[in-house]
């Protein structure tokens, strides 16, 4: 099992619309390649004040295949569509974590 971890810092200003959006429109979309098997959303609660608040996605697969698949077929159309929508107002970065 490996998870895809997207770490998100939104501007407070945007939080309630952008979490939204990512609840019930990109996660979705996410989840519709078929390769995730499931996901979480949750809030970091030992947030530096930065002006944001911090959330993280992770998606888990099945193994690393379905990851790179995943990566190499629709990541980044649909990393894309956060940019689209909410450019400049966010700070994201990515990880891979292994289940041991």
């Amino acid at each position: 099992m490996v998870l895809y971890n997207l770490t998100i810092n939104i501007e407070k200003t945007a939080e309630r619309a952008w979490l939204n959006w990512m609840r019930f429109e990109l996660v979705p979309q996410f989840m519709a390649t078929g390769l995730p098997l499931d996901y979480k959303i949750l809030r970091l609660l030992t947030e530096v004040e930065n002006g944001g608040e911090t959330y993280t996605f992770q998606f888990s697969f099945k193994g690393r295949i379905d990851y790179f698949r995943f990566n190499k077929l629709h990541a980044d159309e649909l990393l894309a569509k956060l940019q689209q929508q909410y450019s400049n107002q966010y700070v994201l970065f990515q990880s891979l974590l292994e289940e041991v």
